[in-house]
């Protein structure tokens, strides 16, 4: 008797079985002949992708693939591993379970794409069916949105507009009842690539983080439970829990962007309100318009910010190592390791700094605000590379996009996409009072500190020397001094973009 056909479906960022319209493509592909459907995922040594995934990032993805092998026995099927170059560990996957189709979702990074490519060539090399559905990871198509004349956007209000201006994004898909697993084994066990995803200084972010789509679903229920309410008045506050959270479990695709958009859109019509005014409206700079209406539509914006990483990515796919602006190739940046170094560890002096490089550290996540004023001082302070901070930022977030981390860098060292102006250079004092002004922040994540009063904590060297003593902190024995004078650095970085300016004219 003839052995049943086997589908493969290849998992890659979309690690999730709930609106997943390739798995379900692999699904309807296999009732119609009635065979056998093996989910597998391809682990890839860091040596093969120019941006392969960093070690926080790989801790997330092998929790993530654990809780995706465990959903997928409860439901009857498993997940097979390959391991290395796709091109080479797909076709053989498929031989040795004797499938005749493989099926996967779109890449949208460089590497990705170019993989869609080189894995249907090989797959169709060995007399094997591709089949590649575009992805649901993102709202919207990042290559499909243009300006009127054509070109890709570099603004991000008028892009939002233009994909607003669209179809609204698709409702999501349920997950589909799984065929069984061919009963013969095939391909790596989990436990085989713990090694390499298990790192000694990572080992705190199990205590705040569950990867996989059941986290993942909680995170959304937790988000319309409580940061949503106020997300426009208080997502620029640390020292609160006002934020969603979901940043890795998109990145990951435990859950799709459009999942989350259903889940804020059925907020907003519960409360009566109307969903296209309330996405359409930008809350400007200022303005105090409390309640879910201003909530849900900066949260929603949030979401299309991230689109719009994506969107440059497609179009320029270089931004993660050059400039969108060339002219900033020119810019004259220092060469200080141990400036780098102190801004890595949370020693510059500046408390809020230094508290957001720290819950990096311990968590693999850092408040959005605390990125901002982190990056502008590694970039405007200390003049080190935007690149330095990209990379260092990606080897230490679970959450680091290869999209928005680059849109991120180039926005605060102002040489890219809608960036913010390069004489725009946050003051860590002034941003900590301001965004945590009891100091809770700084306190939980710079415990040296925690004695200081609110009005001292977030300029320790500024403080009387009996508050200091009191607090028990000694300056540059319990905690450093300021590794730069925010005067001084504010004038060194204002004459470094003057040789930049002058050179472009």
């Amino acid at each position: 008797m003839a052995r049943p056909q086997t589908t493969l479906f290849w998992f890659r960022r979309d690690l999730r079985l709930g609106d997943n319209p390739a798995l379900s493509e692999a699904v309807a592909r296999t009732r119609e002949c009635g065979g056998y459907l093996l989910p597998v995922f391809v682990w890839e040594p860091r040596v093969r992708r120019s941006w392969a995934p960093g070690d926080a990032a790989r801790w997330w993805l092998w929790n993530s693939l654990a809780a995706l092998d465990g959903e997928l026995h409860r439901r009857g099927s498993r997940l097979a591993l390959g391991q290395g170059d796709p091109t080479v560990a797909l076709p053989e996957l498929a031989r040795v379970a004797g499938a005749g189709t493989v099926v996967w979702a779109a890449g949208l990074e460089p590497d990705e794409l170019a993989d869609d490519v080189a894995v249907a060539a090989a797959l169709a090399g060995a007399g094997i069916q591709a089949v590649v559905v575009p992805s649901a990871n993102l709202l919207f198509d990042p290559a499909a949105v243009s300006t009127r004349a054509g070109r890709p956007y570099t603004v991000f209000t008028p892009y939002w507009r233009a994909c607003l201006s669209g179809p609204a994004p698709a409702e999501p898909w349920t997950a589909p009842a799984l065929p069984s697993a061919p009963p013969d084994p095939a391909g790596l066990p989990l436990d085989k690539l713990e090694g390499e995803a298990r790192r000694a200084w990572a080992a705190g972010f199990a205590e705040v983080w569950q990867p996989g789509e059941a986290g993942a679903r909680l995170g959304v229920a937790r988000l319309l439970q409580g940061p949503l309410a106020a997300y426009a008045e208080e997502r620029d506050r640390p020292d609160l829990a006002s934020t969603s959270r979901l940043s890795p479990h998109l990145h990951w695709g435990e859950l799709s962007a459009r999942q989350v958009w259903r889940a804020v859109a059925g907020e907003i019509a519960e409360a009566g309100l109307d969903l296209e005014a309330t996405v359409g409206a930008p809350k400007r700079d200022g303005e105090q318009a409390p309640g879910l209406r201003s909530s849900a539509g900066a949260f929603l914006r949030q979401l299309g910010w991230r689109e719009f990483g994506h969107h440059l990515l497609r179009h320029f796919p270089r931004t993660p190592e050059r400039p969108l602006h060339e002219r900033f190739a020119a810019f004259p940046w220092r060469d200080d390791p141990a400036a780098l170094e102190a801004w890595r560890r949370g020693l510059t002096g500046y408390p809020l700094v230094d508290a957001g490089m720290r819950e990096l550290w311990a968590t693999g996540w850092m408040h959005n605000r605390a990125r901002l004023v982190g990056a502008s001082f590694l970039v405007k302070h200390l003049l080190l590379p935007w690149r330095s901070g990209e990379e260092w930022f990606w080897d230490t977030l679970v959450d680091a996009d290869l999209a928005n981390n680059a849109l991120g860098w180039q926005w605060v060292a102002g040489c890219g996409a809608d960036a913010a102006p390069y004489f725009r250079i946050f003051n860590p004092v002034t941003q900590g009072r301001r965004y945590d002004p009891d100091g809770a922040y700084v306190r939980r994540w710079v415990p040296e500190l925690a004695g200081l009063p609110a009005a001292h904590v977030h300029a320790p060297w500024l403080a009387p020397a009996d508050v200091l003593a009191a607090a028990g902190v000694t300056l540059g024995e319990t905690y450093p001094p300021p590794i730069v004078d925010h005067g001084e650095a504010r004038s060194r970085a204002l004459a470094a973009y003057d040789v930049v300016r002058r050179a472009a004219r």
